[in-house]
């Protein structure tokens, strides 16, 4: 990776107390040196989930239901020494144009232009972690988690607002609301630090991709600390060169896509992302980035627009990611007319006979 932000770098992430997008020196992206923040700053959290306060606080975007963004091509904004900047997907695609010498590598090493992002889902199973979750809950309030399997999947995709509040019915006071919030998060992250195996084919394929020097990121919502301790648990740390967590301020998975596609220095538009959710694959179609979808925590029928749906990352290989690209700008999806070429009359043959 030549780009020059320094949390671009994969030594950089490792640095959870460092604000997100600090700039060293500059880089063609951004004509000065400048600070990439959000409207707020961060909360410092230590490995536990404790800010600087002393008081749990763990992210409560893991038990909510984010904003797809991008809809319309807008990015997320950045400031500068000579005011704000808004960086939105056509300003990427643009900017992120290789240069001369890139592109003749590219054309000898075409695997190397792409870039590869994975939502946190696809690396861990948390459908599994949320459920467990759940259930822990359950016990400790003595409740009972339903087991209709349509009741569990709209416990894993909706707010923890509107599953306690309107599906299990079990606060209706803000306070006990909170509480159950905060407790059903401590939950979630005891379990998470249990985790030892990533999904099943994910180590494979990340070694295939790392042997054709594929740059890959993981997004997620979490506390950088916490992904970082995950990734080394189960191996993976050193296959991620850019990770996006909390600490970076998106506001919405398009915008964390296109996060990770700066870090990896990569066009939006040579991206594909991995992910197990309908809403993840349209914001990826938002930032005009391919979408590969696990199938599992959503049934096939539910993944259509994604560009492949797989069961698992055992069924890909390399080539797959050059056939994604294989037709784009084509109009092969296009509704045409079918031409039918008319045969030619057939000639009549006469005998002529002579009498």
């Amino acid at each position: 990776m030549d780009c020059a932000y320094s949390n671009i770098r994969s030594t950089s992430l490792l640095s959870p107390f460092k604000p997100a997008f600090s700039f060293k020196k500059s880089h063609p992206l951004f004509t000065s040196a400048l600070k990439l923040s959000k409207f707020k700053p961060p909360v410092l959290r230590n490995a536990l989930g404790f800010d600087e306060n002393g008081s749990f606080n763990t992210p409560s975007k893991v038990f909510m239901q984010e904003a797809i963004g991008a809809e319309y091509g807008e990015g997320f904004e950045t400031f500068r020494q000579d005011g704000p900047l808004k960086v939105d997907v056509d300003f990427l695609n643009d900017r992120l144009q290789e240069g001369f010498l890139r592109r003749i590598r590219y054309a000898m090493k075409p695997d190397e232009a792409y870039g590869l992002i994975f939502s946190w889902d696809a690396v861990v199973d948390t459908q599994a972690l949320k459920l467990n979750a759940w259930k822990q809950l359950a016990f400790e309030e003595g409740k009972a988690v339903p087991e209709d399997g349509d009741l569990q999947r709209l416990m894993l995709k909706a707010g923890a607002d509107q599953v306690l509040h309107k599906v299990l019915l079990w606060a209706r006071e803000e306070s006990e609301l909170d509480r159950l919030k905060l407790r059903l998060s401590q939950v979630y992250y005891d379990n998470l630090l249990r985790v030892r195996e990533p999904i099943e084919g994910l180590l494979e394929w990340l070694d295939a991709v790392s042997t054709a020097r594929i740059p890959c990121a993981v997004v997620s919502s979490l506390d950088r600390r916490k992904m970082v301790e995950a990734l080394e648990r189960m191996g993976l740390l050193k296959y991620f060169q850019a990770i996006v967590s909390e600490e970076d301020g998106m506001e919405s998975i398009a915008h964390r896509f296109l996060s990770a596609a700066v870090k990896l220095d990569r066009k939006p538009s040579k991206c594909v992302v991995f992910e197990d959710d309908p809403r993840a694959i349209t914001a990826a179609h938002n930032c005009t980035m391919m979408a590969v979808a696990l199938i599992g925590t959503h049934r096939a029928y539910d993944l259509v627009q994604a560009d492949l749906a797989v069961a698992n990352f055992n069924e890909l290989s390399v080539i797959n990611l050059r056939r994604l690209f294989a037709n784009r700008g084509s109009t092969f999806m296009d509704r045409q007319k079918q031409i039918i070429e008319k045969a030619p009359p057939k000639r009549k043959l006469t005998i002529d006979t002579i009498l």
